[in-house]
């Protein structure tokens, strides 16, 4: 038994002795595409893909359910309704353009209105920003967004 209590008090002194070691901490992505291992390209394109697929496939079953455009009609998936959001959204950015030529353009206003379809935009040039409004006349809806203006004192 004594030899136990001293066999137990060597092994305790033992470690008290021995001081705690510590190495760096370094982070190792796991991302090829961000230095990480070549070698798990393969298992992280098999998952994003797997992933890609279940959410394709929960996106048709919502569809289906809400009776949708893939529950046998074929609305909104014909070349014309694809040609009118095309011109739709050709048609908005031309008119992002127009309304951003006439507040930062080479002859700025310091406000005005710019009505397309059921939207206006209207802005207001203040000391230090921009006020945009929105206005969505079919559904009632008035975004705001402030743009923060450089001021310089030239």
């Amino acid at each position: 038994m004594k030899s136990i209590v001293v066999a137990i008090a060597a092994a305790g002194a033992c470690i008290a002795l021995a001081g705690a070691s510590a190495g760096d901490l370094v982070f190792t992505p796991v991302n090829p595409s961000f230095g990480g291992n070549p070698l798990n390209s393969t298992h992280l394109f098999a998952a994003a893909n797997a992933q890609r697929d279940a959410t394709a496939k929960d996106a048709e079953i919502d569809s289906l359910l809400s009776g949708g455009a893939g529950s046998g009609s074929d609305s909104g998936n014909s070349d014309a309704d694809l040609f009118v959001r095309q011109l739709q959204g050709r048609l908005l950015s031309a008119l992002a353009g127009q309304v951003t030529e006439a507040i930062f353009g080479d002859n700025p206003q310091e406000n005005g209105v710019v009505t397309f379809g059921d939207t206006e935009v209207s802005f207001v040039r203040t000391i230090d920003s921009i006020r945009l409004t929105i206005t969505d006349f079919s559904d009632g809806s008035v975004t705001s967004i402030v743009v923060p203006q450089l001021v310089s004192n030239n």
